[in-house]
């Protein structure tokens, strides 16, 4: 079973998705063109938000929402600090500074009680975010209900870091459709639910943040003469009326998009299967399995353990090793954004947030993908037991 190593996350392609690209190379559009927009048609439809803008990866839309929010130098962004270092690197990018708010120690997404108390705090000393990036870890949503409640109160912009997470429902509403936050950005990363091998987008229901986004994605620069200083001279005319970026997404990649987007429901629905399963089958092991909060339904982009250590002979780190040994390649998400060195340099020490750090030491992530097969499965969960278990 182990001759073959076993990734924690992978891509499924089949010959639909070869054939959506070939038609692509095969066209008169390579670059950003009609297979873009029809994409963001179709991923703003399905989560039930106005707009979409597709972009080169997530990070670009993270700091394409920052800066359509004027997050600029003197303002603050607060995140959580278990989640990959781009959401909170985004503030950086624009000048400003960043602050975290502690985990739920039951979900590992950012704890809208905790929030409540900073920004109760945070607004006696005049010192309120601009922005609140919460983070749906794992592909679980957050309470976006109560932190959108929250921001509103205290007059804070929300974007939801859905890198995780297309695909999830918040109660009513499916994750991307933004009823309670300004801008949702995803991730179409390879070991994400679906992919354009490398690319993302940002989603929102307010036409200024979609002109911006737009505007921004193609380095400022507009046809229209609405954003024109002056008439238009030509046909040929564009003018630049911004500093912008080239954060675009090629049509080669948004024909994988769209291809993929018609298999989400499968994706999904064999992720949800995969992890009721292994909360089965690790019933009896000393492990954690993921808490799910009520309301919400994880995409489930990861599966994530955690090790109860007082339990065993072993350290986490003894553990990862036996079961990359065994051709498990499982992972760790993720080490606490604050606890690396360069968040270090800025102030930042071990113990500031302890929910989120008692979390890393004892993580583990299992494999989960939808070409994830049971017979793989009942190989991992074994191999789990037997390390844990030797007994």
């Amino acid at each position: 079973m182990a001759a073959r190593k076993i990734p924690y996350g992978r891509q499924s392609i089949d010959s639909t998705d070869v054939q959506a690209v070939v038609d692509v190379l095969c066209s008169d559009w390579l670059t950003q063109g009609p297979a873009v927009e029809r994409f963001e048609r179709a991923v703003a439809e399905y989560c039930g938000a106005k707009y979409a803008v597709a972009v080169c990866n997530a990070t670009s839309a993270l700091h394409l929402a920052c800066r359509a929010l004027d997050l600029g130098p003197g303002d603050l962004l607060w995140t959580s600090p278990n989640t990959f270092v781009a959401s909170a690197n985004c503030a950086l990018y624009c000048g400003a500074g960043v602050d975290f708010v502690d985990i739920d120690p039951r979900t590992y997404n950012m704890c809208a009680e905790a929030l409540a108390r900073k920004l109760e705090c945070a607004s006696r000393q005049g010192r309120l975010p601009k922005i609140i990036v919460a983070v749906h870890f794992a592909g679980q949503p957050c309470d976006m209900e109560q932190i959108g409640a929250l921001a509103r109160q205290y007059g804070v912009a929300v974007i939801e870091d859905a890198a995780h997470a297309i695909g999830a429902q918040d109660g009513a509403h499916k994750v991307g459709g933004c009823a309670h936050s300004d801008i949702a950005i995803f991730s179409f990363h390879p070991v994400k639910i679906i992919t354009t091998g490398e690319g993302g987008m940002a989603l929102t229901n307010n036409d200024r943040l979609r002109d911006r986004l737009a505007l921004l994605r193609t380095h400022g620069i507009t046809r229209d003469p609405q954003q024109m200083t002056c008439e238009s001279e030509g046909a040929w005319y564009y003018q630049q009326v911004e500093l912008g970026y080239n954060y675009r997404i090629t049509d080669i990649q948004a024909s994988l998009g769209y291809s993929q987007l018609q298999r989400l429901p499968e994706f999904v629905g064999r992720r949800r299967q995969l992890a009721r399963q292994y909360n089965e089958r690790l019933r009896d092991l000393p492990v954690i399995t993921p808490f799910q909060r009520a309301g919400g339904e994880s995409a489930w982009h990861l599966y994530v353990i955690r090790l109860k250590l007082a339990e065993l002979a072993k350290s986490r780190a003894a553990v990862f090793d036996a079961l990359r040994q065994a051709g498990i390649m499982v992972n760790v998400h993720y080490i606490p954004v604050h606890l690396q060195p360069y968040y270090l340099r800025q102030g930042f020490k071990a113990g500031d947030f302890p929910n989120a750090e008692n979390y890393y030491r004892s993580a583990l992530s299992l494999p989960i993908y939808f070409d994830f097969t049971d017979d793989q499965q009942d190989y991992v969960a074994s191999k789990l037991g037997e390390i844990l278990c030797p007994n």
